[in-house]
Parts: C-alpha cells; structure tokens; sequence
C-alpha cells in the first residue's frame, strides 16, 4: 500500500474463558499476519523459567511501574492477586496504530473495559466462547497441565468471563479452530477497511472531484 493511503491500525482485543482456544487463536493471527504484533505488557514479578524481557513482558520494578503510572505511561494497568502490577505500555502501542501496524491483546474482559476508557476509537474486541462447559471442562483436562483442583477453580471462574460477553463488538462460538479462524480473518478485513481507519480518504476524494 503506498504510504500515502496508509491505514490507522486497531487494537484487537481477544478473551475468553481458560481453554476456550484465544491463545492457539491469537498465536495463527500473528504467525499470518506482518502488519500485526502482540503487545507486551510490563509486569512487576520476576521472570518465570526461560522468560526473556521484552519478549514475554517488560520486566520492572515497583517503583519504576509506580512511577510510570503516576506519569500516564500506560493505557491500562492492574495489580493482580493482591501482589503483582501488570500494565499496557502506551508509548509502543500508539507508535504502531500511527504506523499503520495492528496489536493484538490477549486480556480479560477487565482489561478490556480499562482500554475502553482510553482508546475506545481504536479498539476491535473479540470474545471466544467454547460450544459448552462440558467441552471447556474437557479440554481442560486434556491439556494435562493443571491439577483437578486448578481446572475446578478456572470452570467456577469460566462463568463469571462469560457473563461480560455482550460488552464485546464480536463473538466467536470457538468449535473449530479453523472455522473460528475464518471468522476472525474476516472481522479484521472489514474493521481494517473502516472510513475512520483510512485517514487518507479525505484529500483522496477532494482530489479526485476536485476537477468537476
């Protein structure tokens, strides 16, 4: 596309309940996507296994989250369990909308609702549901990762995410994984074609009556 009709980027918003498939989902967008990146938010804990800073997140201290935050430097933050701060950088985010570039968030619907507040323009949001709790309970015990325990407390939490589905422009009833990809192409292909995602419109169409 000639830089001259270079589009707005979008914010893509993804969630979901645990085992609904928005991280396999957000992994083949950005596998097939060039003009998309995931944005990496900034975390106070420290590095988990092969965690690389930067890549998985930004890892900081308290003190320089706390003062990053009093400046406005991020477009949502939170301190999760009563221990940790995650928060969304605003600067690398708002240099890629500019250059034309998506990103793509993998949050939860109150992450969401904090994006609403400061970039509602710009943002896209998606939620994936499974085609029922049987199957979400049973993938979840597929993955062979968490105790019975753990997958108890993700189902009791599975109901409380569904219920913030309708505060989200687009649902996606996640029972293939291909079909869903499908349909997330085509919200993208529609939302990227937008009036107000294509700011070099204006002059175009003066330009093109102009003569008459």
């Amino acid at each position: 596309m000639s830089s001259k009709r270079q589009r707005r980027g979008l914010m893509l918003i993804l969630s979901s309940p645990s085992g609904a498939g928005k991280t396999t989902l957000a992994r083949r967008l950005l596998s097939e996507s060039s003009d998309m990146q995931l944005s990496v938010s900034a975390t106070t804990r420290k590095p988990r296994g092969d965690e690389v800073d930067g890549v998985d997140y930004h890892f900081i201290s308290k003190q320089e989250f706390e003062h990053k935050a009093k400046n406005g430097e991020f477009l949502e933050y939170a301190k999760v369990l009563g221990r940790d701060f995650y928060g969304t950088p605003k600067a690398p985010v708002e240099a890629a909308l500019l250059a034309g570039r998506d990103v793509l968030f993998d949050i939860d619907w109150q992450g969401a609702q904090q994006l609403k507040q400061t970039a509602a323009n710009d943002l896209v949001k998606v939620f994936i549901l499974p085609p029922s709790l049987e199957e979400l309970e049973r993938r979840l015990r597929g993955r062979g990762q968490d105790s019975k325990a753990v997958v108890a407390d993700r189902m009791k939490r599975a109901k409380d995410e569904i219920s913030h589905w309708a505060e989200y422009h687009y649902v996606i009833v996640n029972e293939d994984i291909e079909s869903s990809m499908a349909d997330l192409r085509a919200i993208l292909a529609a939302e990227r074609r937008l009036r107000k995602r294509q700011p070099w419109l204006n002059d175009f169409v003066h330009d093109l009556v102009e003569p008459f």
